[in-house]
Order: structure tokens, then sequence, then C-alpha cells
């Protein structure tokens, strides 16, 4: 189920980067008292009361025609299109503005739930001056302090108030949901359009939940599937055309919604920055994931082409080490014949369960090959380990001191159980808990 989807938007120097960190409890957004210093939408997860969410920090919205302000408008005007709740952010020591009113004009547009915040409201002797906001007609005004952290419970409470329902999952159980992802222009159209030719079995075309993007339910030597398509792109205006940090929140949809997860790379152009940046939320969801080299028949090759650009995939994407890499064609279909056995494979590998006993058995093997660390004398004991769940399987170990667990004996412990198991093309997850927890 994809998470909902929260904008904070609001014109220059109101205070959005301050609560969006304050929110996500990391300084992710740049923090500076100067008009205009967030250029770009910003995501984060976030959680409140149990649920959690997606949070996007925008460039401040300025009625105006410089290119700067232009262009930080139509950022905001996608993360108003895509979000599920809007926070309208406004400065109480200034009072309403005509941008603000400009904005308020903007979000009467939408009919989604919008939560107007006053920020900068730092003592009760300032509440009065929330009641001029009133005259934008967005609802009650909320007062909050994104520098003292004052008032954003109540904001956060009514946020998530107006998160949708929850839908129920119209698939079957074993259907494998995959999402293809990626910057524009890299073939995913050409790729499930290839699968689904191939195939000619498609069911029917189902809209799905995530926005711009097409569930398409079909089965193969009696699986079944459903192809999340994430290319399809809205007509509106330059910047849908033109921004590749568009396709993000697409990726982080279709994602949610995943239990597989392919990577689809420009064999021509190669790897970019924005390929890294896609790829990385899939791992950080902890989906099954395979990265797809497309355009392979457009490529000049030798006998060391792909052993070169495979190299090159494993230095880029140091955290996807994991993932097996396929190279296609979209267009000829060159070992397009591999894909849905690859699927099918990491699929089993991101639900695969191992007996406790067994499990165990590899661990202190491990150990006895590769003796636990100390630190300050005290060596750290691994007493029992079990697994928790799947997709993706996460382990906890039951040990004496969490504090003793370094992340490179950890990663030896993840590389013993990827030998033993073949987790190919799924994440794992390792946890230390002291062992009376």
């Amino acid at each position: 189920m994809a998470k909902p989807v929260v904008a904070i938007v609001g014109r220059p120097n109101v205070g959005k980067s301050t609560i969006f960190n304050r929110v996500v409890g990391e300084r992710i957004a740049i923090v500076e008292d100067v008009p205009g210093v967030t250029r770009d939408r910003i995501y984060s997860k976030a959680e409140w009361l149990n649920k959690e969410f997606n949070l996007i920090d925008t460039g401040g919205i300025e009625i105006g025609d410089e290119p700067l302000l232009t262009q930080m408008r139509e950022q905001a005007q996608i993360a108003i299109d895509e979000a599920d709740v809007i926070v309208f952010m406004v400065n109480g020591r200034e009072g309403v503005t005509g941008a603000d009113e400009e904005v308020a004009n903007l979000l009467f547009r939408t009919k989604k739930p919008v939560i107007i915040g006053v920020n900068k409201i730092d003592n009760p002797d300032m509440m009065d001056k929330i009641y001029e906001f009133y005259s934008l007609g967005i609802g009650e005004p909320i007062a909050i302090s994104g520098s003292h952290g004052l008032g954003l419970g109540d904001l956060l409470d009514e946020v998530v108030n107006q998160f949708p329902e929850e839908e129920e999952d119209e698939y079957e159980e074993d259907t494998i949901r995959v999402s293809v992802i990626g910057r524009p222009n890299v073939g995913k159209s050409s790729l499930v359009n290839a699968v689904l030719g191939e195939e000619r079995v498609i069911v029917s075309n189902i809209a799905g939940t995530t926005r711009d993007a097409v569930d398409t339910p079909f089965e193969k030597d009696d699986q079944k599937y459903v192809l999340i398509d994430t290319a399809g792109m809205r007509k509106r205006g330059k910047v849908y055309e033109s921004t590749e940090k568009y396709s993000v929140l697409r990726a982080l949809r279709a994602i949610e919604r995943s239990d597989v997860v392919l990577i689809v790379i420009d064999g021509e152009q190669g790897i970019i920055e924005q390929d890294k940046k896609i790829a990385g939320y899939a791992h950080e969801a902890g989906r099954a994931v395979i990265m797809v080299v497309n355009k392979w028949d457009a490529v000049e090759k030798d006998d060391k082409t792909m052993a070169l650009f495979t190299e090159n995939i494993r230095e880029q994407f140091l955290f996807l080490s994991y993932a097996p890499i396929l190279f296609l064609s979209a267009k000829t279909k060159q070992r397009l014949q591999h894909l849905l056995p690859l699927v099918n494979n990491v699929a089993d590998n991101h639900n695969q369960r191992i007996p406790t006993h067994v499990l165990n058995d590899v661990i202190m093997d491990a150990v006895a090959m590769n003796p636990t660390p100390t630190d300050h004398g005290k060596r750290l004991r691994i007493n029992y380990v079990t697994q928790v769940t799947v997709a993706p399987p996460t382990f906890v170990l039951f040990v004496n001191d969490p504090e003793l667990l370094h992340f490179s004996y950890k990663r030896f412990l993840e590389n013993r159980l990827r030998e033993a198991f073949h987790f190919e093309g799924t994440p794992l997850r390792i946890i230390a808990r002291k062992k009376n927890e």
C-alpha cells in the first residue's frame, strides 16, 4: 500500500524547511533565512501516531516572472498535484500578504485537504496574530513555532486525520507485483509493452492508486503478475516534460506497492546520479531489486563491454550488491525471455523463510570461522538467532550487548547468510537485541 503524501507549500521564507526538518527528525533541507534557498522538492519518510507518510518540502511559491520563482512555483504545483494532504505555511509575524492570497487562490483549485499552519508564533502573547489568517478562507489556522517545535503535534494530528482511507488489496495473495522505475526516457514503457506483447495474456487495465501509473495484471505459466508502469507523464506544461525529479515521487509510490522493483538504466547513456537516487528508494523500502540495462542493442560492444558495464554498476550502486543485472533490449526483445524467470527467483528469495535450527547452525559456523569482535575487552556473544519476518527477510540476533555488533561484522554475517541461502535480489535486515528483550 502506497503511503500518503503530504506537501508543505507556501511563499518563500515562512519556515517550510524548518518544519520539514522537525517532522522528519533530520536536518535534510537547507535552513537559511534567505528567501528561495530551497530550490527543489525534497522528499523524506515521516511518521506520526504510527502512521507513515511521505513528506515533501517545496520551494516557496511567489507570483512573479523571475526564472527562479517561476521554477519554484512549478515545483510546488507538482507537489500540490501529487499530495494527498497539503500544509499551507504562512508567517504569523508578517500577517497576510498578497503572496499568501495568491497561494490560497492556487490551493482553492485543489480538491484536497488543506491545513493552514501559522508559523513563528513563538510564545502565547502572539496568539492573536493567527486570527487574520481566517480571511484566506482555507480553514482554521493552527499556531506553530518551527524554531521551538510548538504546536507541531496539533498540526500533525490534523494532517493524519485527513489521510485517505486505506484501500483493500485487489489482487490475490500469490500475485507478484512488479514496478518498473527509472528516470524519464530509459525505455520503461517499451519494456512493459515488450513483456505484455510477448505474453499476450493481458487480463485488464486497472487504473492504479499510484498517480500516473497503470496496473496491468497478466499471467504466465500459472504465475499471476501485476506490472506497475510509472512511465506515463502528464502533459501539463514544460515542467512535467523537463524535470527528472518528478520521476522520484512516481517511483516512491510505485515502489511501496511492489514486491519486485525493476530499475531500468539506459544502456546507451549510462548511469547518472538520478539513477542512484531512484534506486536508493527501492533499497530503503526493502524491496527485491533487479537492475535492467535497456537499449543494449544500440550499444557498440566488444567482448569486454558487458563486463565493464557490470563493474561500473557495482561501483556506482554499492548498496545494491545483491541485485542481479540483466542486459536486454525492449525494442528487439533480446534476452527478454530471462526477465520473468529472474523476477520469480528474486520474489521467492524475498519471501524465503529459514528454519530456526538451520539458521543458528549457519550463524554459529560463521562465528567459529570469524570470532565476534571485542570492544574494551568485552566480546560480542551471540546467544540465539531467529527470523522474524520476510519481504525482506529480517533476522534478530539476541546478544549480550547490541552495541558490540559493529557494521563490519554485521556485513560479514549477511554475506554468510547469502552464501548459505542464495538471497539473490533481496536486501537482508539484521537487528541486534539484548538477550532478555
